[in-house]
């Protein structure tokens, strides 16, 4: 009898702390994330920092177009307006909460490998042959935009932008299976996007490949790696040096609060260095949007932590593969995954990163967190030491002895070890597009006051679409392969140019932003994909 007590009460004491975590969880996505903390934990990419980390322009008290966040999203953006129209137009104040590049950018993985085979068929459910395809290759321009990006800005060899082959590791039988069947599906209706593909069994996986025994089978594809920090930072200032009269770049500058009164004119931003006016705003903050853009909170976009770190490799690794050649996505257990690549000089590092989703396991205090200063004990010890496991102990050899200086960084297996806030979106496509009024909480400004320009003499050109404010968000996890273009297509949407850039042949319009999609957005439909 006592035993049958002892295990009731053991299960009410797990059913309590399950009940205590998910009102933990309900409690977070209520509130507002509010601003970026003021002390965040500090990433690899970021030693040493930018010259431009702590940049702050003279402060304008006006501007035809305010971006928040200067991440790659918001960098597209500037890049894309201040270059397209020329001088002597739109000028352009870009916010920053903390250093530059300080988000979600500047703590990823450096991953532009876009899930393909892997999302197809159940984007060709949801939306159709025809998007499904559209969807996919615009992941897979990505690569190539940035490519081109890293060029026309000198930034080649510096961001170490490069292709590299994208290793999905299966450590089940079924989900290997699986995963062969959506790839052979994906094939059949994409097969020029889909002939670099290939699928290598488990023996050989380990023979060639060289993984531990757990491997059962790899997919492998074409895709690409990037410092991201240095890819964004070089691009804003190359931007800061093109057009000094026109782009103004403030760190250290939350945008606290927007506000627009029935007597004014252009929208009011407020900062702690002071306000402007401005008839465009654009969001571009990711898991933070829901603090400016309260319709988006608990309903559109859910915030979350992840984890990431730099990591020496083990001395017998290097025997595997060149250094820098491959990203990987370790498939551990249904949605669960972990990610990795490495860096092709320096000591190799291995950016390394996930343990978010384990065995088909939420990270359930992860959820609704946007502490991108503290971390989670349970997940960081997963991170730190599941590398040797999924290479094999003897493929992994002896730990790395450090080389050059290491007076920034700690000795032993991990050099750095950081966290940062994604944005999930429910339905799971970013939202790219003009702010509906049920979002923001907020009317737009006259449209009589559309930025404009003169030519010919009396004669004026509009420079823009009507003012109203913006959002480029929700990229769930998958900024490198969503955020670039998102930001570009927002600005051609902004500058009113759609039509001469073609938007409807390569955007996907699924990710517009729109009163009905919004009123559709709910947690449960992103639940149901787990």
């Amino acid at each position: 009898m006592g035993s049958v007590i002892s295990r009731a009460l053991g299960i009410l004491k797990i059913l309590l702390d399950l009940k205590a975590k998910l009102d933990g969880i309900e409690g977070r996505l209520k509130c507002s994330p509010g601003v970026p903390v003021s002390c965040p934990t500090t990433p690899f990419w970021m030693i040493p920092p930018s010259s431009i980390a702590d940049y702050q322009s003279p402060f304008p008290p006006h501007a035809d177009v305010v971006i928040i966040g200067s991440g790659i999203t918001g960098t597209a953006l500037a890049r894309t307006i201040l270059d397209y129209i020329g001088k002597e137009s739109l000028s352009v104040v870009m916010l920053e909460a903390r250093t530059t590049c300080s988000g979600a950018t500047g703590r990823n993985g450096g991953h532009i490998n876009p899930p393909l085979y892997t999302d197809y068929v159940q984007l060709k459910e949801e939306f159709g042959r025809d998007m499904a395809k559209r969807i996919i290759r615009w992941r897979l321009s990505h690569l190539y935009e940035l490519q081109r990006v890293a060029f026309e800005e000198g930034a080649l060899e510096f961001c170490q932008i490069r292709e590299v082959d994208c290793l999905d590791v299966y450590y089940s039988k079924e989900e290997y299976a699986k995963a062969k069947e959506l790839l052979a599906a994906w094939r059949e209706d994409m097969p020029e996007e889909a002939q670099k593909v290939y699928s290598v069994d488990d023996k050989e996986a380990k023979a060639r490949l060289g993984f531990g025994d757990q491997a059962v089978g790899v997919i492998v594809a074409p895709g690409g790696a990037v410092h991201p920090y240095r890819l964004v930072t070089s691009t804003l200032s190359n931007l800061l040096k093109r057009h000094s009269d026109r782009f103004f770049f403030s760190t250290h500058t939350p945008c606290t609060d927007i506000s627009l009164s029935s007597s004014q004119a252009y929208y009011t931003v407020h900062t702690p260095r002071g306000i402007l006016t401005t008839p465009h705003i654009i969001h571009a903050t990711n898991g933070w949007s829901p603090h400016l853009l309260p319709g988006l909170l608990a309903k559109a976009i859910l915030p979350f932590r992840g984890h990431m770190s730099a990591q020496r490799p083990g001395k017998a690794l290097a025997h595997s593969f060149t250094p820098g050649s491959r990203a990987y996505v370790f498939h551990s257990g249904n949605h669960g995954y972990d990610y990795l690549t490495q860096l092709p000089s320096g000591e190799h590092e291995l950016m390394f990163g996930g343990g978010f989703l384990r065995n088909g396991q939420l990270s359930l205090s992860e959820v609704g967190e946007v502490n991108d200063g503290g971390i989670d004990v349970g997940i960081a010890s997963h991170v730190a030491g599941a590398l040797p496991i999924y290479f094999g102990l003897d493929s992994w050899g002896p730990e790395a002895e450090p080389v050059g200086d290491v007076s920034l960084l700690p000795l032993g297996r991990v050099k750095s070890l950081w966290t940062g806030v994604i944005a999930a979106s429910v339905d799971g496509q970013p939202w790219v597009g003009r702010v509906p009024s049920q979002i923001s909480r907020r009317k737009n400004p006259s449209s009589s006051l559309v930025p404009k320009r003169k030519v010919d003499g009396s004669r004026t050109e509009v420079l823009t679409a009507a003012p109203g404010e913006w959002m480029a968000v929700g990229f769930t996890g998958e900024g490198m392969v969503n955020a670039w273009q998102s930001g570009r297509s927002l600005a051609y949407i902004l500058l009113g140019v759609e039509k001469e850039e073609k938007l409807e042949e390569w955007f996907p319009e699924v990710m517009l932003v729109s009163e009905q999609r919004w009123r559709k957005a709910s947690i449960g439909r992103l639940l149901e994909k787990f």
